[in-house]
């Protein structure tokens, strides 16, 4: 029998979660995705690329701040392509989570990133997503940049509602994080979802958007993303996307279970579930009423936020 991760992708679009160029080759994705906490790993192992990186900021920015903002963006996308070259995809990358609540600096800051993209050759229409959270403010972002080409992944999605917005503003695709939900709950409870993963928190949720966008014929990939063991996964085969980390994807390739599609298209279409319309008004209510999604988001935000400033203060030392 072929390994878990073969049959796998026989159902699933496989993602790498991961920067790591040696991983990628080995266990072959289809794209892959980058987030600060990730660049951060991969400058330690590639310390010529920060320096190229801040040498093209001294030669194209005037100042330290803008400086540090050049040599941040060409980092992001010199690892970016560096992916490009390794994977047949698309990679994803990260817009500043700094400005997760600021709509106009977010559309901007993409359009920086996909400049960069453009100066050394790479067709970002075709082989980029990037990142933006999926706040209020960052959705609004997203519809106004996939009107004009950007394709973009929302990321740090833990409701409902953040789901549903995303599609009603046909941004390319969203990551719902199965593994923070279930990090929530599990805190918040006590209790452990090991012998019954099929309804672990964030499994369910992922089932619940997946089973809404083929209800309604939404366009926008669901990608799983964040995964806490190989359950998660198997419980999540037949989902457009799941994005995986090493760990995971070598626990796959050396494991024999066998793998079946468990969410379906045909299944999901008939499914009984009333389609909504989420306004700002509406947005903001439900996640006053998600406590979970509500903590989630910000902490997401803060901890990416953490990491580009660990980043920023390595190149201003270097600067």
């Amino acid at each position: 029998m072929s390994s878990a991760l073969d049959q796998l992708k026989t159902l699933t679009t496989v993602v790498a979660d991961t920067g790591e160029f040696d991983l990628i080759k080995e266990f072959k994705p289809q794209d892959a995705t980058t987030n600060p906490s990730l660049i951060f790993k991969a400058v330690a192992k590639f310390p010529d690329m920060l320096a190229e990186a801040i040498a093209y900021a001294k030669a194209h920015a005037t100042g330290k701040d803008a400086q540090t903002e050049l040599a941040m963006d060409k980092l992001s996308v010199m690892l970016g392509a560096k992916i490009l070259e390794v994977v047949p995809g698309r990679v994803s990358t990260e817009i500043d989570a700094r400005l997760s609540y600021d709509t106009d600096a977010t559309i901007k800051r993409c359009l920086k990133l996909a400049a960069l993209y453009d100066a050394i050759g790479v067709d970002w229409k075709k082989r980029v997503l990037f990142k933006i959270a999926s706040t209020w403010q960052g959705i609004r972002a997203a519809e106004v940049l996939e009107q004009f080409g950007y394709h973009c992944n929302l990321t740090l999605l833990f409701s409902f509602a953040q789901a549903v917005a995303c599609a009603e503003a046909n941004v390319t695709l969203i990551s719902p994080f199965v593994g923070r939900i279930l990090d929530y709950y599990k805190k918040e409870t006590g209790k452990n979802w090991d012998a019954t993963p099929s309804e672990d928190p964030g499994v369910v949720s992922v089932k619940a958007i997946y089973e809404y966008y083929k209800k309604y014929d939404y366009k926008t990939i669901v990608m799983g993303a964040s995964f806490r063991n190989i359950n998660e996964i198997v419980e999540l085969a037949g989902c457009d996307y799941l994005t995986i980390s090493p760990q995971l994807l070598k626990e796959l390739a050396d494991s024999k279970v066998h793998i079946v599609a468990k969410l379906k298209a045909d299944d999901a279409k008939k499914a009984s579930v009333e389609k909504i319309h989420v306004c700002e008004k509406k947005f903001n209510w439900l996640m006053c009423n998600d406590p979970m999604a509500t903590v989630k988001l910000a902490e997401g935000i803060r901890t990416f936020s953490k990491d580009i400033e660990s980043l920023e203060t390595m190149i201003r030392e270097k600067l």
